[in-house]
C-alpha cells in the first residue's frame, strides 16, 4: 500500500511539473494578450462611455453613458465611413476571390512546376511589401501624367478622370490597389488547396467528356469551398480594417469619399482628440468583426461535426 501511495504521489508530482513547464511556455503569450489586448479592450469600452478629450490629459473625462453611440447615427461622416467600408468589402472580396481561383487554376494547368513556383512567388511579393511603398507607386500610376491617364487619352477619352482627386473614382481606385496587393496571398492559398484535390475525379470527368470549364465549375469550385470560406472571412475582416492605403493615397478625401471606419477612428482620436467618440466607433467595429468571427466559428464547428 505504501508503495502504491508513493507511486501515485510521484505521478502527481510529475504531472504537476509537466503542467508548470507547459504554463511557463504559455505565460509570455498569455501575458502579452492580457496586457496588449484584453486590458486595452476594457479601457476602450470604458472610454467609449466618456467625453474624454485627449488634450486634457489622462483621467480628465466625464461619464456620459451611451451618448457617443447615439451621436454616431446622426453623424454624416460616420454613416459615410460605414457605407464606404461595406461597399469596399462587397466589391473587393468577391472580385479578389474570383480572380485568385481562376489564376490559381491557370497556373496549375498550364505552367511547369518550376515556372509555377516562380509565378506564385512573384505574385505574392506585393502582399509582403510595405504599404507606403505600394501606395506611392500606385499614386504615380494614377497621376495626371501616369500610364492609366495616358492610356485613356490614347483610347480617345478627351478628359480622363483624376483618379485620386475625383469623388466618384477615388474609392474604386483604392479598391483596385487592394485587390492587386492581396491577390498573391489568395492565389497561394488556392494553389495549395488545388494540389490536394483528388485527380481521379478529373480523369473520370474527362472520360465522360467534360470540358475544362465544366470541370472548373463542377469539380474545382465545389471542392475548394472550405478554402473559399476561409478566404472570405479573412478578406472581410481585413477589408473592414483597411487604413494604410487610404491614409497615404487620399487622406480620406476628396470629401468623405474614401473615409473608412478605421480611418475615421484615427482622425477622431488623433486629429480632433475625441478619444471617447473614437472609442465608440472602435466598439462598433469590434462588434461587426465579432459577428464575422462567430460565423466562422459556427461554420468550423459544423464542419468538424459533419
Amino acid at each position: 500500500m505504501k508503495t502504491k501511495k508513493k507511486k501515485s504521489k510521484g505521478e502527481r508530482q510529475k504531472i504537476l511539473h509537466q503542467n508548470l513547464v507547459a504554463y511557463s511556455f504559455l505565460a509570455p503569450s498569455l501575458i502579452g494578450v492580457i496586457c496588449f489586448s484584453l486590458i486595452p479592450l476594457v479601457i476602450s469600452l470604458y472610454v467609449s462611455l466618456t467625453d474624454w478629450n485627449f488634450t486634457q490629459g489622462i483621467g480628465n473625462w466625464n461619464f456620459v453613458g451611451l451618448t457617443n453611440f447615439k451621436n454616431l447615427w446622426t453623424d454624416e461622416w460616420f454613416i459615410a465611413s460605414v457605407k464606404n467600408t461595406l461597399l469596399f468589402t462587397i466589391v473587393t472580396v468577391p472580385i479578389g476571390l474570383f480572380l485568385a481561383i481562376v489564376i490559381a487554376v491557370l497556373i496549375d494547368e498550364f505552367c511547369h512546376k518550376k515556372v509555377a513556383g516562380v509565378v506564385r512567388v512573384a505574385m505574392y511579393m506585393p502582399h509582403i511589401c510595405n504599404i507606403v511603398a505600394i501606395s506611392v507607386v500606385w499614386m504615380a500610376l494614377y497621376s495626371k501624367y501616369g500610364p492609366f491617364t495616358q492610356l485613356m487619352r490614347a483610347l480617345g477619352w478627351q478628359d480622363p478622370p483624376r483618379f485620386l482627386a475625383s469623388y466618384e473614382w477615388a474609392l474604386p481606385s483604392i479598391m483596385l490597389v487592394v485587390i492587386w496587393a492581396s491577390l498573391g496571398y489568395r492565389v497561394f492559398m488556392y494553389s495549395a488547396a488545388i494540389t490536394g484535390l483528388p485527380r481521379d475525379l478529373y480523369e473520370a470527368a474527362e472520360i465522360d467528356g467534360a470540358n475544362p470549364i465544366q470541370k472548373f465549375f463542377k469539380i474545382t469550385v465545389p471542392l475548394l469551398k472550405p478554402t473559399t470560406f476561409f478566404l472570405t472571412i479573412t478578406g472581410i475582416i481585413s477589408s473592414f480594417k483597411v487604413f494604410g492605403y487610404t491614409n497615404v493615397m487620399t487622406k480620406g478625401g476628396p470629401g468623405s469619399s474614401t473615409y473608412t471606419l478605421v480611418y475615421y477612428i484615427y482622425t477622431s482620436a488623433f486629429q480632433y482628440y475625441k478619444m471617447g467618440y473614437s472609442s465608440a466607433i472602435a466598439v462598433i467595429l469590434f462588434i461587426m468583426l465579432l459577428i464575422v468571427t462567430i460565423i466562422q466559428w459556427v461554420h468550423n464547428s459544423k464542419e468538424e461535426k459533419g
